[in-house]
């Protein structure tokens, strides 16, 4: 039988192992395929990818999954146990960056869809910055890290694991260019879901068989407990690392002010 010491994976995932019978399984890629820092191949694997998925949830646990690009390398590795990537000019809504002023945790999933056709997933603790103090301790990274568009805020990623998303169903994309599309045949963004007009179906797209045999079913507990609301500073739920010193003073802040109580205040603290 495999031994895994409990560095990496969570309750509920070696509940579920024993009951299905996978714990060796799951010993066996936690230890051949998890770590709790980026390898040269992952820094480099990171170096070429244009999107990335993230995943984040607010002091409550309500999730929210999203997704950034942009050009190859907009993610940076600072160094084996941090990335960054930035945070542009969007809607308003800051969904991403506010969840992550209540609750560090951050799951990001990059997938290369067009050559090797593999995944890598990192997970880890985040911290928001304004791009002013993000320069001030990087200064020789560039600022235009997309042509026209300047950073308004960067994310950094402590990473805790990474570890590989294996290429079964990964679909292979075709780079080209981007079609253009006549507003005659599709809704402005601001109205594609929520406007009168309906978009164009798409073209019939090509059947692919499904696994010769279905996936097995597998029965939930009799009477599974709900889960329990996290609470910021609780053992469930750790309070998240306080800013480092010289990110308090760039912004002129005080260790015995009391910290903002709502989302808005912590990001309008921030931006100051």
């Amino acid at each position: 039988m495999t031994t895994y010491d409990g560095t990496f994976g969570s309750p509920g995932e070696r509940m579920l192992q024993d009951a299905m019978g996978t714990a060796d399984r799951a010993a066996d890629f936690y230890d051949r395929q998890m770590r709790p820092c980026l390898t040269p191949a992952m820094r480099d694997f990171i170096a070429r990818q244009y999107m990335v998925f993230l995943s984040t949830a607010d002091a409550h646990g309500e999730c929210d999954a999203s997704f950034r690009a942009g050009p190859p390398g907009f993610v940076v590795t600072l160094d084996d146990y941090t990335l960054a990537y930035p945070e542009y000019r969007g809607n308003g809504v800051v969904a991403s960056a506010g969840n992550i002023t209540e609750n560090p945790h951050l799951g990001m999933l990059f997938i290369d869809f067009t050559e090797h056709h593999i995944g890598l997933h990192v997970n880890g603790r985040a911290q928001v910055y304004s791009a002013h103090d993000h320069y001030a301790l990087y200064p020789h990274l560039p600022a235009d890290t997309a042509p026209g568009r300047q950073p308004q805020m960067w994310i950094h990623l402590s990473v805790e694991e990474a570890y590989i998303h294996c290429s079964k169903h990964i679909p292979h994309l075709e780079p080209g260019k981007r079609p253009r599309v006549s507003p005659d045949e599709r809704p402005r963004d601001s109205e594609y879901f929520t406007g009168e007009r309906r978009p164009a179906p798409y073209p019939a797209a090509a059947s692919y068989p499904g696994p010769a045999d279905p996936a097995p079913s597998y029965p939930g507990p009799a009477d599974p407990a709900p889960y329990p609301t996290p609470v910021p500073g609780s053992a469930a739920y750790p309070a998240p690392p306080a800013a480092p010193a010289h990110h308090a003073a760039a912004r002129g802040g005080n260790s015995s002010e009391a910290p903002p109580r709502t989302r808005r205040e912590r990001l309008l603290n921030l931006l100051r």
